[in-house]
């Protein structure tokens, strides 16, 4: 289906956004019309054409052993912490959904030609920022636990067995997932709701990032709740070879526009 592009003219910025109190209840309905935008304009393929070659290349490095061999996982798991930006296009796609314009998965590039691209660029930023930091504080873990013990890897096999069947890496998993949890806050809290705010009305980062700790800080339970469905369906697309998240990625990022919806007036 043909789009129809249109030209959107920067405008004063808004008073700061209100947030509303939402339950469970709305988390399953933010799905269910995630859900229905992707059947409507599905957009597997291309993820797909993103996703293998990065993962494919993080693979095959690795795979050969050396410095890469331990990055494997902190590298393929950090790459969600990348997902409210990649998202971005999807978001336009609800967006013009929802007003009544067709739409194809032409449409998500229309999101380039939206007034808050400088502020959307900032916290795209921040993003990469964390992703350097986890992987950093990841090789740091590795240097600090199991260097010491001799550990040099040069299968996955014997990664698995390091890490899985030595005291040292039973400490570099307890340690590493609290540290990754740590940044996976950071980037949650700052924005779940920030990207989509951005896409939507003239704001500046930091009054985006301040409505995300808005909302989570309004609604505990429910963006607590919310972050666990994510973790649990990003680590369930990720199973079969990775393939699951060609439908997983967008069905979550369709859902995080209508969950912006409403939570924030």
């Amino acid at each position: 289906m043909a789009t129809t592009f249109t030209t959107r003219l920067p405008v004063q910025p808004l008073a700061p956004p209100r947030i509303k109190q939402i339950g469970l209840g709305d988390l399953r309905l933010a799905l269910a019309a995630g859900w229905r935008d992707f059947a409507a304009t599905p957009t597997q393929l291309v993820f797909l054409g993103v996703i293998y070659p990065v993962v494919g290349l993080v693979a095959a490095r690795a795979a050969g052993g050396g410095d890469m061999l331990p990055l494997l996982w902190p590298l393929v798991a950090g790459l969600s912490l990348l997902g409210p930006l990649t998202a971005l296009g999807l978001y336009e796609i609800s967006r013009q959904r929802e007003q009544g314009r067709p739409t194809s998965w032409l449409t998500a590039f229309e999101a380039l030609r939206s007034p808050g691209m400088f502020s959307i660029g900032v916290l795209a930023v921040y993003l990469l920022a964390l992703f350097v930091l986890w992987v950093t504080a990841a090789q740091a873990l590795w240097n600090g636990i199991m260097l010491p013990a001799g550990a040099a890897p040069t299968s996955l096999g014997e990664l698995f067995t390091l890490v899985t069947q030595t005291p040292e890496g039973m400490r570099l998993l307890l340690y590493g997932n609290l540290v990754g949890l740590g940044f996976a806050l950071a980037a949650f809290i700052g924005t779940v709701v920030s990207f989509p705010l951005l896409l939507d009305r003239p704001t500046d980062p930091g009054t985006a990032m301040l409505t995300s700790l808005r909302v989570v800080m309004a609604n505990p339970v429910p963006m607590l709740a919310w972050g666990l469905v994510v973790a649990a369906l990003l680590v369930l697309g990720s199973l079969p070879l990775f393939v699951g998240l060609a439908v997983v990625m967008p069905w979550l990022g369709h859902s995080t526009w209508h969950l912006y919806r409403r939570a924030v007036g």
